[in-house]
């Protein structure tokens, strides 16, 4: 009988021979999915030396994640689902994978809110995605309310699942969560709110059209609608963000907006001329200046 090791070891060897940067790793949760384990089970098999009965169901399913994973998609598509902080969400085409460093985005709107004492903040996600920045203010600020705003029909639909299984599990998060679809940055998208919101946290479409990503599960899958910013330089969309949460927020309140590394000191200006004080940069994980954080004045 094969054991563990030897069929992850034969699948990296696939996946390294086709260019995927995590060969041995995404083999190993691929294999998890496929057999229905937690991937620290297969990484103790792998190290007992174990093999695992399965049957041919269970081997052709493995076989073809792992098919689909050498064409360069996505292995979040592939799985149907992504950790972000305290949630696992669901993905797939149509909406963007979220990624590590905005959790660093999430993680400034939250110490802003506990440094001011909010116990009940009213709390916009322009630009949702998936859902996971909303998701998880309202998760993890309890009493906190949120408006999600998405233009994308295909990643409402992805927002819309995410806010159903939020809201299974935790009714209250459910019920402070509200989700619309439109254009995040008219003005005509939550007028109501304008002038009363405490903090914008946001992750806009910025990539600049003059650096077309060159891995193929960023350029090939993600959705351009939630990549690039609208121009070479890619600071159209989140100029019209800033314009847009200037008009949101009340005095005193945040606007919290990840970034291209490219970008930081023109949206720090362009901010500061529009309204906002305390313009500044924060770095993300690896230390690449990620987000902006702006105080309206």
């Amino acid at each position: 009988m094969t054991t563990v090791a030897e069929m992850i070891r034969s699948a990296a060897r696939t996946l390294r021979d086709a260019g995927v940067d995590t060969p041995e790793h995404d083999a190993k949760l691929l294999f998890a999915e496929a057999t229905g384990r937690e991937l620290r089970d297969v990484d103790k098999a792998m190290l007992m030396d174990d093999a695992w009965e399965l049957d041919e169901t269970t081997r052709e399913h493995f076989r073809s994640m792992i098919t689909r994973r050498t064409s360069r998609e996505p292995l979040q598509y592939i799985v149907g689902h992504a950790p972000f902080r305290y949630l696992d969400v669901q993905v797939g085409p149509g909406v963007f994978i979220p990624r590590p460093e905005t959790e660093t985005v999430v993680q400034a709107g939250l110490d802003w809110i506990t440094q001011h004492g909010l116990y009940a903040p009213r709390v916009v996600d322009l630009c949702a995605g998936s859902g996971v920045i909303g998701l998880s203010v309202v998760t993890e600020v309890r009493g906190a309310e949120v408006w999600a705003v998405e233009l994308s029909a295909d990643a409402y639909a992805w927002t819309e699942r995410n806010r159903e299984s939020v809201a299974h599990r935790d009714p209250s998060a459910g019920y402070n969560y509200h989700l619309e679809q439109g254009d995040a940055t008219s003005p005509l998208t939550l007028p109501q709110l304008d002038g009363t919101i405490d903090l914008v946290i946001t992750n806009p479409p910025y990539v600049p059209l003059s650096q077309i990503p060159q891995q193929p599960e960023v350029r090939d899958h993600d959705p351009d609608m939630a990549l690039y910013g609208g121009s070479a330089d890619g600071a159209v969309i989140p100029e019209q963000i800033i314009l847009r949460a200037a008009g949101l927020l009340r005095t005193g309140g945040a606007l919290v907006m990840e970034h291209d590394i490219s970008q930081a000191d023109q949206l720090v200006a362009f901010a500061r001329a529009n309204g906002f004080i305390e313009a500044r940069t924060g770095n993300d994980w690896t230390g690449r200046p990620r987000y902006l954080f702006a105080t309206l004045g």
